[in-house]
């Protein structure tokens, strides 16, 4: 059995050791593609109700993604306009009225603009349409939140073009989270991302997987630009990743024959994977945190009709999972602690990792450019 669509047609080697462990290359990394590309936040539902919030760390940046009273989902940086305060420290919940600075009680609006500036009338140059929130741009894509820092990003629609409509049979808007998992990776984000891009490592690492999905079963359709990836096959018909073999939620959306024997694994550069089976999806986000360390956060998704039916077992693809992923972590672990060898170099791709190649070529055009 062979992998089809390989794109490794050249030599590739690993990067060098530094792009792993330089603080000053983590920094160019912030400033160049995390604060430049679009980011996913998480499940557009985290925010049902106008008020509602979560906040989101970029960096050194910090962002709140509100709900407005016109349902519409805005990005603002967490700073108040009067001294810079930190407006909000709590992680997620539900402003009242509005958006209060602790610190002075200047206070916005849900839609950004300020409403409430104590003792600031009697400023004569003072305007209160002048100091609105800082904004950043933030859309929605098939139940996902994404934001971006930069001052003129392009559209999400063309960041992400190569997936317009690829899941629409899934429908993936009406999924729910059924389990929500923070880890804590002592590694850098580019070893969580390459390590998500092969199975060559799953037979050794996740013999439970290995039984369930053959390594070399299926193909890579994405294999160039920002957005990669393809399917492999589930061994069983009408199985799924799980730890039983079988299907543990709902069937999604209207899946074709070939649809329903499948595992979907997307990246989008640069930091989101999207796990997509038969019964439930399985999306992971990047978050680093220092040229060692990165916050995984993973959240399983599954159709309503799941959490309806007591016979279905979602915990089943969120063990199988949890287990997977740790496994890989702690691959990730030692694979940063062998780059941070004087005696590493970099070392040959093999066809297995075509798709590292091809992420290596997006991340140095985007750290150069």
């Amino acid at each position: 059995m062979e992998f089809r669509g390989h794109a490794l047609v050249e030599r590739a080697t690993t990067l060098p050791g530094e792009f792993y462990t330089s603080d000053a290359i983590f920094a160019r990394e912030q400033e160049r593609i995390f604060s430049r590309r679009w980011l996913c936040a998480g499940r557009a539902d985290a925010l049902d109700a106008p008020g509602d919030f979560v906040k989101l760390d970029v960096g050194r940046e910090s962002l709140l993604l509100v709900r407005g009273r016109d349902r519409k989902a805005r990005a603002f940086f967490n700073v108040c306009r009067h001294r810079g305060t930190r407006l909000c420290e709590a992680e997620a919940g539900r402003f009242a009225g509005g958006i209060q600075c602790p610190y002075h009680a200047w206070t916005y609006a849900l839609d950004g603009t300020l409403v409430g500036a104590p003792h600031m009338a009697d400023v004569p140059w003072f305007d209160r349409e002048e100091y609105p929130l800082v904004g950043a741009a933030a859309a929605e894509w098939e139940g996902f939140l994404f934001v971006n820092l930069g001052k003129e990003p392009e559209p999400l629609e063309t960041a992400l073009s190569p997936l317009l409509g690829r899941f629409a049979p899934w429908q993936l808007p009406w999924l729910r989270p059924v389990r929500r998992i923070a880890y804590d990776v002592r590694a850098n984000w580019k070893l969580v991302f390459q390590n998500f891009s092969e199975c060559y490592h799953c037979p050794p690492v996740h013999p439970a997987l290995a039984k369930l999905s053959h390594y070399r079963s299926g193909a890579n359709d994405l294999r160039e630009g920002s957005v990669l990836g393809g399917y492999m096959t589930i061994n069983e018909k009408g199985g799924s990743i799980s730890t039983s073999g079988r299907m543990c939620g709902a069937p999604l959306g209207e899946l074709s024959e070939d649809e329903r024997q499948r595992v979907y694994y997307y990246s989008v550069f640069p930091g989101l994977f999207l796990t997509v089976q038969p019964d439930f999806v399985m999306a992971t986000r990047l978050e680093p945190q220092a040229p060692d360390r990165t916050r995984v956060a993973c959240e399983w998704l599954f159709a309503p009709a799941t959490l309806e039916n007591a016979e279905l077992r979602p915990e089943e693809g969120v063990e199988i999972w949890d287990v997977t992923n740790r496994q890989d972590w702690h691959m990730c672990e030692l694979a940063q602690q062998g780059v941070s060898s004087r005696a590493y170099r970099p070392g040959l791709y093999s066809r297995e990792e075509s798709l590292l190649a091809a992420f290596d070529r997006e991340y140095r055009r985007s750290l150069e450019g």
